[in-house]
């Protein structure tokens, strides 16, 4: 693998010269330290002057491998960085249901040989099995594209070191913080490349790309988040039954599945993702990962287990994403939406925007700062996406409190204005302003929903009561 390299040892040169009456001094400095060169002359009668060493080139440990770490280990070594991209596992698989949006292939040059399956048809279900059709209103040609993130993550770290990126295959055990504004960060690490040995690596500046359970968040005092747990089981079907899902992708939502989410069936290349999350039931994952499995029944039937996978993620930002010359993104930051649980497109889009804030201001100023973090990423990041979070927020709390609200989820689902905005908005990942006439419809036809799922929602939980009831009545 290109560029594959642990960090440079110290490296210190001391150049002195003296001729006659004149004396030329470069004071030594070491490769990685944060200091600026500094070269002072003097002479008593002439002299010529030397010309200005360059600058040394900012140094940045990426923590974590994924999306969100190769993006940003790239955008700092294609601007002159030197990226150290530390992964503790780069074989590992996140849990994920693979899906992105269809602007990231082009946004982030993705060959589309990644993609394992082009999703043109969208089924969500309702806790009493009513069928919504989201795709009616896709745009002619458009589809989601569906890949695995071990492959994705794979090709985005390559891409990273072709750029320059020191890719180093490693496990961060502590992040020693520095003691003025110009002393290095010291990120100390365990070797898993060959034998295991204890390093540590001098760095201008950290990015934390780390996951939900951050170890540079929690050294860096970034505070706690809510976290899901994500639960998933690749199952590989008999041919016949692949061929249903060939291009098709389900959600399911009710509390047999998840009280405060959604389960899926996802198509990969030669099997598919059937899978879950939950943040209030944590301790009842494997049973609602039964419950989705039973809502699927007979189209992943005579299929087999091929991997079973759990991983927490995020629930809403971090309470700081920048502390000092460390900043996070992807998971660690907490950009997953609610109600979808997207996270890879805003991971690579976090990433690269905050190598890129970091190698702006080190070319400017020859610094790394807090306040050039928040106004180089932060500001950039919330006046792009924060209006996305909130409004998925809120439609989380709305409608997947229970089931009268999920119902009328699906049933809005099915409506093809709502279908239209969606689309738009999710596969070129912008807010697409409303219709006026056509929000209020909307929001006119969303009461009637509720108001009939309510009644409906009743119904679905007493025929429930009454199944149970009779499955521990003797017989």
């Amino acid at each position: 693998m290109k560029n594959t390299a642990t960090p440079p040892s110290n490296l210190n040169s001391h150049l002195a010269q003296t001729t006659g009456d004149a004396t030329m001094v470069a004071a030594a400095f070491a490769c990685h330290s944060p200091a600026r060169i500094v070269v002072t002359c003097s002479s008593s009668s002439t002299s010529t002057s030397a010309p200005p060493l360059p600058p040394r080139p900012l140094r940045v440990a990426v923590v974590g491998g994924g999306p969100a770490g190769a993006s940003a280990a790239e955008a700092l070594a294609s601007a002159g960085a030197q990226a150290f991209l530390l992964e503790r596992n780069p074989a590992g698989a996140k849990p994920c249901g693979g899906a992105i949006p269809l602007c990231m292939l082009d946004e982030f040059d993705i060959p589309r040989d990644l993609v394992d399956r082009r999703v043109t048809r969208m089924r969500v279900l309702s806790p009493s099995n009513l069928a919504a059709d989201f795709s009616r209103a896709l745009p002619p040609g458009a589809h989601i594209p569906m890949l695995r993130r071990e492959v994705l993550d794979s090709f985005l770290r390559r891409r990273a070191a072709d750029a320059g990126a020191n890719l180093v295959p490693g496990l961060v055990t502590s992040l020693s913080l520095p003691v003025g504004p110009s002393d290095p960060y010291l990120v100390h690490y365990i070797s898993s490349d060959g034998p295991s040995s204890k390093s540590v690596l001098e760095v201008d500046a950290v990015v934390g790309a780390d996951g939900a359970n951050s170890r540079v968040a929690r050294e860096v005092g970034a505070g706690d988040y809510t976290t899901a747990i994500a639960f998933q089981e690749r199952i590989r079907l008999p041919d016949e039954a692949m061929a249903y899902y060939d291009d098709l992708a389900e959600m399911y939502v009710g509390g047999d599945v998840s009280p405060d989410f959604y389960g899926w069936v996802f198509p990969k290349c030669d099997h598919v993702a059937v899978g879950t999350g939950t943040v209030a039931a944590k301790p009842e994952i494997k049973k609602l990962q039964s419950g989705i499995r039973a809502r699927a029944g007979t189209k992943i039937a005579g299929g087999r287990v091929i991997k079973v996978e759990a991983h927490p993620i995020p629930e809403h930002p971090r309470p700081r994403r920048v502390v000092g010359r460390v900043a996070l993104v992807g998971d660690a930051a907490g950009y997953v939406t609610r109600c979808s649980g997207e996270g890879i497109y805003f991971a690579a889009k976090s990433g690269r925007l905050c190598g890129q804030a970091m190698a702006k201001e080190w070319e400017l100023t020859g610094a790394v700062t807090e306040a050039g973090l928040r106004r180089g990423y932060l500001r950039q990041w919330d006046d792009e996406f924060l209006l996305t979070f909130r409004f998925l927020d809120l439609l989380q709390r709305v409608f997947y409190g229970g089931n009268t609200g999920r119902e009328a989820l699906v049933e809005m689902c099915a409506d093809e204005y709502v279908q239209r905005r969606t689309f738009e908005s999710y596969l070129h990942k912008r807010m697409v302003p409303g219709e006026p006439w056509g929000d209020l419809g909307l929001l006119w036809r969303t009461a009637g929903t509720m108001v009939r799922c309510g009644i409906l929602g009743k119904e679905v939980e007493r025929l429930r009561r009454l199944e149970l009831q009779a499955q521990v009545l003797p017989h």
